[in-house]
Formats: structure tokens, sequence, C-alpha cells
């Protein structure tokens, strides 16, 4: 029995339930999702393992040594190990396939892991900003210096290997969330660094700076809290880079055949949806309008190369509509 594109379509829709009408326009720059969620959850396993012993030496240094600089590093190292928790828990949920109740499947489970990242960022800075401000205003006392400078190197050393392997998968797979634990990672450096500075003042006879090192961490800790907030926001919120859209509607207007274009798009977890209404002359067939799209499909992919789904919708008209 021969079946047109559209008529194998809608066997693949009663038959296994799909649904997307980008599966009609495959894209030449498609990738092996199950490739890249071996990539992360590697990230992840070996992160998670790195940064729990960092933060655990460090711990056990910063109530040795009662250094709230080192403590509030530590309680960010930690941290980090719980989100590593939430963005497996993400990943694993995504990959399950669409379903009537969600169309779209269940990508923005990476986005809402985002959140909780977000979430233990903020609690890790009450924290350390609590404990700073307490021993500022108590005059504490710190202990067992030199150990707590050798910590605090290591805490600088770990976090930064751990973040800019993340950041490198992260920005590979065109995940969002992985790049906020990336950038969590990261500053657990420069509070590292901040905790260092702390401790070597201390040592020089400036028994306040290490409460003083501890509040300019916390702030380190709110900034990069705000900036993955407003990251995983942005995602949330379904917002793109104006050039997105731009580019879209500037390459579908040029392909043959089409006379006018409208452009949308959307971020589900890795996954940069783009949807282009094309107005085509009314005599079009739907299947001169199906190749059309194919056109626009195959001339955008390099373009937009993290562009993973593509829909097409024609409309006949023979005059250039207004917005």
């Amino acid at each position: 029995m021969w079946l047109s594109k559209r008529g194998i379509l809608i066997v693949m829709h009663v038959i296994s339930g799909v649904r997307d009408p980008a599966s009609s326009f495959p894209l030449a720059n498609d990738l092996d999702d199950r490739a890249e969620r071996r990539q992360a959850n590697r990230a992840v396993i070996v992160s998670a393992f790195g940064l729990a012993l960092t933060g655990i030496v460090e711990l056990a240094i910063a109530l040795l040594s009662g250094s709230v600089a080192l403590l509030g590093d530590a309680l960010h190292n930690l941290s980090d190990v719980s989100t590593s928790v939430l963005v497996c828990v993400g990943f694993r949920a995504s990959r399950k396939p669409a379903t009537e109740r969600y169309p779209y499947g269940y990508e923005r489970a990476e986005d809402l892991a985002g959140i909780g990242v977000a979430i233990v960022i903020w609690a890790s800075a009450v924290v350390a900003g609590a404990e700073s401000v307490a021993k500022l205003l108590r005059h504490g006392a710190t202990h067992h210096v030199g150990w707590g400078i050798a910590a605090a190197i290591v805490g600088i050393a770990g976090n930064q290997l751990v973040a800019r392997y993340k950041l490198v998968v992260g920005r590979r797979i065109q995940s969002a969330t992985m790049i906020a634990d990336a950038k969590h990672s990261w500053l657990d450096a420069l509070s590292s660094a901040g905790a260092l500075l702390g401790l070597v003042a201390v040592a020089v006879g400036w028994t306040w700076a290490d409460a003083v090192a501890g509040i300019i961490v916390t702030g380190f800790i709110c900034h990069v809290g705000w900036e993955v907030s407003t990251d995983i926001g942005h995602r949330i919120l379904d917002g793109v880079d104006p050039a997105v859209i731009t580019t879209a509607e500037a390459v579908a207007a040029k392909t043959p055949g089409v006379l006018h274009a409208h452009a949308r798009a959307r971020w589900t977890g890795r996954t940069l949806r783009v949807e282009i209404e094309g107005w085509v002359d009314p005599g079009t067939t739907v299947s001169d309008a199906d190749r059309i799209g194919n056109l626009v499909a195959e001339s955008l992919a390099p373009r937009l190369p993290e562009m993973r789904s593509f829909t097409w919708t024609s409309r006949g008209i023979d005059v250039k509509p207004t917005r």
C-alpha cells in the first residue's frame, strides 16, 4: 500500500501516538539525544563526587578552626552535590515521551530542576551571610589558620575543575540547567578565594577579616544566584534571543514561494523549537506548500544550529499581511 508523507504521519499518530508536527520536517543537524544524556549524567556524577570530597574536607576544617568564610564555602560545595541530584532528576524526567496531556513532552523538567538549583544557591547565601554577620558582631576567633588556608586552596582547585567540566558539557548539549550548575561551581571557586584571603588576613593579625570575607563570599553567592534565577526564568517564560526570530523570518521570506513569514520560538529544556507561518500563493498545492516548508527548514538549520524542532504552517493569501 502506497502512502504519502502526510499519510505516513497520520499512521504514526494513530499507531504510535506521535503528534508532533515537527516530525514532518526532519533537520540535518539533529543530534543524538541519548548520547547527550550520557554526557550530562557522567558530568553530574563525576562533579558530585569531586565536590562532596572537597566540601567534606572544608567543612571539617571550618568546624575545627571556626572560620565562617570557610564554612560558607563548604556549605556551597555541599549544596552543589544536592543540586547535582536535582539536575539528574530533571534529565531523567525529561526523557519521558510526549502524551496527550503533555503534547510537548517533559523536557521542561530540566528547567524546573534549574529552579531547584537557584533555590539551593539562595539558601546557601542566607546561611553563609547569617553566620558571617554573627561572627563579626560577637568578635569570634579563628583557630588553626594554616589548615584553613590549605582547605581553601583545595576548594579553589576542585571547584575550578568541576565548573569548567560542567560548563563545557552544558554548552555542548545546550542545557541551561547544567550551565547554571556550572556557574554555581564557579562561584564556589570565588568563595574559596574569598575565604583564602580572609584567612591570610587573619594570619597577619586582622582577626575581623574572616567575618568580612564571609560577608564578601555571601555577596558572590547572591550575585550568581541572581544570574541563575534570571537565566532560568527567561527559559520558563519562553524567552529567546530576538536574533532567532529575526533570522527565522528573514530566511523564510527569502525562500522561493514564500510571500511573507511570521516566526515564533521557545526553549523546552535543551530543545529550541522554531515555528514559522509562511504565506504562499493561494493556488499552491498542499504538496508544494510542504516542499516549501522543507526548503525553509534546510536553509534555516545552518543559520540556527541550536534549532532541534521546526514546525511549518502554510497560509494562502495573495497580499502581504500587516502585523
